[in-house]
This record gives structure tokens, C-alpha cells and sequence, in this order.
């Protein structure tokens, strides 16, 4: 896992640095879908990550309209039990494969890239405990709402937490996407 100071590390990351953008250079993301290489398999990647911005868009909006008091307690519990869940699981299952059968495969094809791999594969941990201060937090707010008790604090707290995994999030299916892209473009899909 990297470092909080760690200049590269998910927390602090801007983008991949140059010397992991050397394929990126020249597939820029406007013509993926358009190359020869760019098939099924890396479609459904690319909408499984679209998927993981939608459902911590979607708790977003739930939560932030319940504290707006546009919504009933019992209805955000079951969307939110649903969605949070679903997005957790999900995640977890993405990275479980990622990292045991694409990263090995795909860091081989370029060794330049191998460093991006080991980021991304630290950026997995990073939000493994970022999920976990999620998890947390929605089920105190989902406990105070079924106990009939005041919502509002654990719901904003809550929020929080899909807050900051909506920025880790993001910045990391982004780079991972930069990263793996252009490599498949480039040397053709992977076989599993």
C-alpha cells in the first residue's frame, strides 16, 4: 500500500506521470472504440467501471436528498442496503480479478508499464479500507433508521464516505483505464 505522502499514492495522485503514459500518448480515449483491437471483453471492463461511477453516484443523491428531507428514511434504507452492497461486492470482485489474472497478464506485455501496475494493485488496498469506512458508516446510518432514531449526523457522515470514495474512485478507474487501454490497443486483447 503506498504512502499518504507518497506523491503517486491514490490519495495524492493527479494522473499517471509520464513515464507510465507512454502508450497513452498515442490512443487517446476518444478513439478506443474505434481501433481494431478494442473489443467485447475491454467494452465490458469499460462499463463495469462505468457502472462503479454510477451506483456512488446514485448514493450520493440518495443520501444527500434524504438530509434535504426529500425522502422517506425507510425507502433510502432499502435503496441505499441495496446499492451499497451491490457496489461494495462488486468492487471487490473487480479488483479480486484484476489483480490475480489481468494485472500478471498485461503488466507482462510492456515492462515499462509494470510500475502502473503496482500502483493501481496499491490503489486496490486503499480502497479496500476506504470500502470498509463505508460499510461502517452506512450500516450505523441504515441501524439509526431502523431504531426510528435521529438520521441526520449518520446519513451526513455517511455521505462523507461516498464523498471521498467517489474521489479515490475515480481517479483510479481513470488511470486504470489510461493504463490498460492503450495496451490492449496496442499489443490486442488478452486471453484468459
Amino acid at each position: 500500500m503506498t504512502s499518504k505522502n507518497d506523491p503517486l499514492g491514490l490519495e495524492n495522485r493527479k494522473g499517471l506521470p509520464d513515464a507510465l503514459r507512454v502508450l497513452a500518448a498515442g490512443y487517446p480515449r476518444e478513439g478506443w472504440e474505434a481501433h481494431g483491437n478494442f473489443d467485447q471483453l475491454t467494452r465490458f471492463w469499460l462499463d463495469r467501471h462505468l457502472m462503479f461511477r454510477r451506483l456512488q453516484a446514485d448514493l450520493v443523491a440518495d443520501a444527500q436528498t434524504l438530509l434535504d428531507q426529500n425522502s422517506d428514511p425507510a425507502r433510502f434504507a432499502i435503496r441505499t442496503s441495496r446499492l451499497a452492497s451491490m457496489l461494495v461486492n462488486q468492487l471487490h470482485g473487480h479488483h479480486e480479478i484484476e489483480d490475480h489474472h489481468y494485472f500478471p497478464l498485461l503488466s507482462a506485455r510492456d515492462l515499462r508499464l509494470v510500475r502502473g501496475f503496482d500502483l493501481l494493485d496499491a490503489d486496490h488496498h486503499v480502497l479496500d479500507h476506504t470500502l470498509a469506512g463505508l460499510t461502517e458508516a452506512a450500516n450505523t446510518a441504515l441501524q439509526t433508521i431502523a431504531e426510528g432514531g435521529a438520521h441526520i449526523d449518520p446519513v451526513a457522515t455517511y455521505l462523507d464516505h461516498v464523498h471521498s470514495l467517489g474521489h479515490l474512485l475515480d481517479r483510479h478507474l481513470t488511470d486504470e483505464e489510461e493504463l490498460i487501454v492503450p495496451i490492449l490497443l496496442e499489443y490486442g486483447p488478452v486471453q484468459l
